[in-house]
């Protein structure tokens, strides 16, 4: 008997069956979806560890019709278990972090402070522990030929799937949808910081031949100094730009193209929620003005797929309801977001 026999997609998402109230095991689905409890370095605001089960709530209220791709859920999406040791893990080690930078905020420096250094050392080697663990855990999946998306966490989580994927393709893009371009080195002396991120990939990841950014709209020189020097390998669409393109009578649809054009073949979303308009998340760790609406997106990710570029994995990261529960919007807004993923991802 299949897993949909006895299922009614158009009655209340049951909590009993898995990610979006589907009822399939994880043997029996398409796409496989890794939870990553993990916020040990951001920067400002605390929740995002939170995100995967909040998303996980919202997502029972998701009607699983999609008229960009009909019936995507039938091919069977399915979210593993949080672990909750890597939870437990980012929780103590955010207590460290934020003893580092009260201390930085202070006017101190780490390297003088033993204890800190140390403390500074830890949170480096379990950054790469983490990122280990998922290396290990997607690479799995995908060499049981199953698609695979992942979800933070905040945005150091992806790491190791894009790493995992390195040793399945040859060559492939990153499209990162974001606020920050993410090109620190070792921001506030965390080698896997969230504001790292797409500078490790780069340094990490041959097989990243290209990173196409969108919505770009904080950022320091240093990172702006990084895009311009990358001899082509970085494509920013800062958001002051398309916003500059809009108002001179561009289409988004034309925007949209050359985002695309832009692209290889191969492509890898990245998708940190602040690249939305903050009214969409404003739970996020750190919202900036500006950005999208949500729809806008999923338009661009349907001309993606028009375009015949095949989408090879996802994340989606920094969605946080703050210390409130699954009930607000900004859960309910990730819910969405990874519907819409999931479903080009099987399409």
């Amino acid at each position: 008997m299949s897993a949909t026999a006895n299922f009614d997609p158009n009655s209340v998402g049951l909590k009993s069956n898995n990610i979006f109230g589907l009822p399939f095991s994880e043997d029996e689905s398409a796409l496989v979806l890794l939870p990553v409890p993990w916020e040990v370095t951001v920067s400002y605001r605390v929740g995002t560890a939170q995100g995967p089960d909040h998303i996980f709530e919202a997502a029972m209220q998701v009607d699983l019709f999609d008229p960009d791709v009909k019936d995507g859920w039938k091919k069977g999406f399915y979210m593993l278990p949080v672990d909750k040791n890597i939870r437990k893990k980012s929780d103590y080690l955010r207590q460290c972090t934020e003893l580092i930078l009260s201390h930085m905020v202070d006017g101190g420096l780490v390297a003088d402070n033993e204890q800190l250094s140390n403390k500074l050392v830890e949170i480096n080697e379990n950054g790469k522990l983490l990122s280990d663990w998922v290396y290990e855990m997607t690479l799995d999946l995908l060499k049981k030929g199953k698609k695979v998306g992942l979800i933070g966490g905040d945005h150091s989580t992806p790491l190791g799937f894009i790493k995992a994927l390195g040793e399945v393709h040859k060559e492939f893009a990153v499209l990162q949808i974001d606020a920050h371009a993410d090109l620190r080195i070792a921001y506030e002396g965390f080698t896997y910081s969230h504001a790292s991120i797409m500078y490790n990939v780069l340094q990490e990841v041959p097989a990243v031949k290209k990173l196409v950014q969108v919505g770009i709209r904080d950022y320091c020189n240093e990172e702006l100094e990084m895009i311009e020097e990358s001899n082509g390998r970085i494509r920013t669409f800062f958001d002051k730009d398309i916003k500059a393109q809009q108002y001179e009578g561009a289409t988004w649809k034309e925007i949209c193209q050359q985002i695309i054009d832009a692209l290889p073949q191969k492509v890898y979303i990245s998708f940190d929620i602040d690249g939305l308009d903050p009214k969409l998340c404003p739970n996020t760790g750190t919202p900036v003005p500006g950005g999208f609406e949500a729809e806008q997106i999923f338009y661009l990710f349907k001309l993606l797929h028009q375009s015949g570029r095949e989408l090879i994995g996802f994340d989606l990261n920094e969605v946080s309801s703050g210390f409130k529960t699954a009930d607000g919007i900004d859960a309910i807004v990730g819910a969405r977001v990874l519907f819409k993923l999931c479903n080009f991802m099987v399409a």
